[in-house]
């Protein structure tokens, strides 16, 4: 039977294996608490290479939407965020694009084939001492 001395030993064995998972999510606030673009960060086992992302678009009390986007490394590469238009927000992270609709709250993969930036940057979601931030632009 396991005595104090080995749980305590167990447990201390498992904490790097938990300090290499994230879960973590970081907003940029629109129009308020009620409007905004929110990143999420899920990491459930040390042992994968990535992390999965999902963009959580919301404008309450008419829509709130959770849409998983793809994989990023286990640093968060940064991610900038673009005004597009009337409720409409360009993300760029790496080489890939998303839109963001807070009409309808939906978001969908991008082609940017000119690679333009769609309108005024307003912020960068990335690591700021070690935690997932919204940096807004001119900061």
């Amino acid at each position: 039977m396991p005595n104090a001395r080995t749980n305590a030993i167990v447990a201390l064995a498992m904490l790097p294996m938990l300090a290499a998972c994230e879960n973590s999510a970081t907003a940029f606030m629109i129009e308020g608490s009620q409007h905004a673009l929110i990143l999420v960060r899920e990491k459930p086992y040390f042992w994968q290479g990535t992390v999965n992302q999902a963009v959580i678009a919301s404008r309450l009390p008419h829509c709130q939407r959770r849409v998983p986007i793809h994989p990023d490394g286990t640093e968060l590469t940064p991610m900038e965020v673009f005004e597009a238009g009337d409720r409409l927000w360009a993300l760029h992270q790496g080489s890939r694009w998303y839109l963001v609709g807070t009409d309808k709250c939906q978001v969908q993969d991008w082609d940017n084939a000119a690679g333009s930036t769609p309108g005024p940057a307003l912020g960068t979601f990335r690591l700021k001492d070690g935690v997932a931030t919204f940096i807004p632009a001119g900061k």
